[in-house]
This record gives structure tokens, C-alpha cells and sequence, in this order.
């Protein structure tokens, strides 16, 4: 037990592996051995990278003590935004880059007034939620724009690649941008200072640390993170929609709670967070394959959210309760 525990210390993610493996186990007998087989895991894959990459800023930013609740509309008016200007007739080179500059803004406006007015993340988030979606359906006109087809290099972010196509190009990107969060988080002064920040804030000021930049680059970095998400999207589906990403904030924080993430700050992975955006994926497909009413998704994701939050909280109990006995 001692070691278990140990083991579940050292990798907080080790729950939601625990839960990949039994979903996966129980759709695969369940669909007759269609859901591993090479197409299914095609289209799965290729999906992953626009809620995993979400997961990823959600995640960083939870580790640091916050949270974002506005990812799902910069998701949209990101794209949104770089679809008006190419449909205007400007170059993606500057498209792109203006639509991830407003992802920028936003963070940055979430961080500023948390950091600076001491509110609850949550309620400005919630608030930046509902303004980012009005401002994409605003700047919309409630219909996607018509962006010429050769406008964007779709290829660059959607192209099967990789042994019999397996992967889209978007996969590779989610890849890239995992591997450096990662590092960054376990390899840097910077990811230290994230971790500090979201474990005991008091702590981390009196030692030196820029606790109120670090909350804002975290901020930032997870709209930045969404609306890339976002952008994948849009070029998959050719077209930005005023109402792509709804309701992804709260499937990017269940990832990160069921990878393992604590909603205190402090403790979790970024491995953590994708491990938790494939469970969602797995378990919308895996009741597809199995004949079950899709309906069931929410409540299924629901029941694993909280299962994963009782399950984490009582390790951690028990793992205190040892860290006493062996202390006396």
C-alpha cells in the first residue's frame, strides 16, 4: 500500500492512466473489437489534439491556482477573427497572426484584473466567457464568414501523416507544444515558479518570486493555447461557426481533474491533462461504438469528473496519515 502510494505521489496522473485502460478494455469487448482497430483510432487521433491542447493551458494554469473558464469562447473567436480578415481579403500570414493576438489580449485582460483586483478567477473568467462569445458573434454577424478556399494552408494542420495516415498534421503540432509545456513545467525556474505560485502563494511571494507575472503569463498562455486549439478546428472543418467550443471550458478542466490535477494548485502534470482530454475522447466514441444513447456522454463524464476527484482526495488522505506514522 505504502508503495502505491508513493508511486501515486511521485505521478498524479496515475488515476486517470488506471481509468484509460479499464475504458478502453470494456469499449473494446463492448464494440466487437472496432474501437482499436486502426480506422477508428484514425479518427480519434485526429480529433484529440483540439481538446487535449486545451486541456494542456487549462492544466498549466490550474497547477498555478487558477482557473480559466472563458477557453471555450476564445476557441471560437480566434478563428473567428482570422476568418473575418481572410474573408476581407488579407493574407494568412497576417490573419493568423491577429487572431492569436487577440488570444493574447484576452488572457492578458484575465490575468491583469485577477492579479490586480484580487478577484476569484472564476468569476472572471466566467464574465470574459460570456464577452468573447458575444464579441465572436458580434464580429460573425451570427454566420461564418466565406473564406476563399485557398486561403488557408489547411494541409499544414490537417494532413494525414505517419504509417497507413494514422495521424493528422494537428497531432504533430499537439505533440510539439506538449512536449515543450512539459519541460518547461518540470525543467524551468519558470515551471518552479508555477508550481510555488499555485502551492502555497504566501511561501512562494516570500521568497522572490514574481507570483503576479507568473499568474498572467499562465493566464495568457492558456488562451493562447485555446485559440491554436481553435484554429485546428476551423481548418479541419474549412469554415469558423460563432458556436465552436461551447461548453469545452468545462470538458478542459475535467481532463485536468481527472489526470490528476489538484484544484488547489500546486500538484499535477501536464501528461496529467492529456491523459484526461483522451478519457473524453474515449469514452464520447467508446459509447458511439457501443450502441449507447449519446446522451449518456455528460453524465458519464460527470460521473468520472467526481469519481477522479474522490479517488485523488482520498490518496492524498491516506497518504498523509502515512507520512505522520512514519514521522513518530
Amino acid at each position: 500500500m505504502k508503495r502505491l502510494l508513493k508511486i501515486y505521489l511521485d505521478k498524479p496522473e496515475m488515476t486517470g492512466i488506471v481509468f484509460l485502460i479499464l475504458l478502453t478494455a470494456v469499449f473494446e469487448i463492448r464494440s466487437d473489437g472496432v474501437f482499436l482497430n486502426a480506422f477508428n483510432l484514425q479518427g480519434m487521433l485526429g480529433l484529440l489534439p483540439e481538446t487535449a491542447l486545451v486541456a494542456i493551458g487549462v492544466t498549466l494554469l490550474m497547477i498555478c491556482g487558477e482557473f480559466d473558464l472563458s477557453v471555450g469562447s476564445v476557441f471560437a473567436l480566434m478563428p473567428m477573427t482570422m476568418g473575418v480578415m481572410l474573408a476581407d481579403g488579407w493574407p494568412f500570414v497576417l490573419a493568423y497572426p491577429a487572431g492569436m493576438t487577440v488570444a493574447l489580449l484576452v488572457g492578458l485582460v484575465n490575468g491583469i484584473i485577477t492579479v490586480r483586483f484580487a478577484i476569484p478567477s472564476f468569476i472572471t473568467t466566467l464574465g470574459m466567457l460570456f464577452v468573447a462569445r458575444s464579441a465572436t458573434i458580434v464580429i460573425s454577424g451570427g454566420f461564418p464568414p466565406v473564406i476563399p478556399p485557398d486561403a488557408m494552408p489547411k494541409a499544414l494542420f490537417t494532413a494525414f501523416v505517419g504509417p497507413g495516415d494514422m495521424f493528422r498534421m494537428s497531432f504533430l503540432w499537439f505533440l510539439a507544444v506538449a512536449l515543450l509545456v512539459s519541460l518547461m513545467l518540470s525543467r524551468t525556474n519558470f515551471g518552479n515558479w508555477i508550481r510555488a505560485t499555485g502551492g502555497f502563494l504566501p511561501a512562494a511571494q516570500a521568497m522572490g518570486i514574481p507570483t503576479a507575472r507568473v499568474k498572467i503569463a499562465c493566464f495568457m498562455l492558456c488562451s493562447l493555447l485555446a485559440g491554436f486549439a481553435g484554429s485546428i478546428q476551423v481548418m479541419r472543418l474549412g469554415a469558423p461557426l460563432p458556436s465552436i467550443g461551447e461548453g469545452l471550458e468545462l470538458q478542459a478542466v475535467a481532463a485536468a481533474v481527472i489526470g490528476g490535477t489538484a484544484l488547489t494548485g500546486g500538484i499535477g502534470t501536464i501528461l496529467g491533462g492529456i491523459i484526461g482530454a483522451t478519457l473524453i475522447r474515449v469514452i464520447d466514441n467508446g459509447l458511439v461504438l457501443s450502441r449507447v444513447d449519446a446522451n449518456w456522454f455528460k453524465m458519464a463524464l460527470g460521473t468520472l469528473t467526481v469519481g477522479a476527484v474522490i479517488l485523488n482526495a482520498w490518496l492524498r488522505q491516506k497518504s498523509r496519515a502515512i507520512r505522520v506514522e512514519t514521522e513518530r
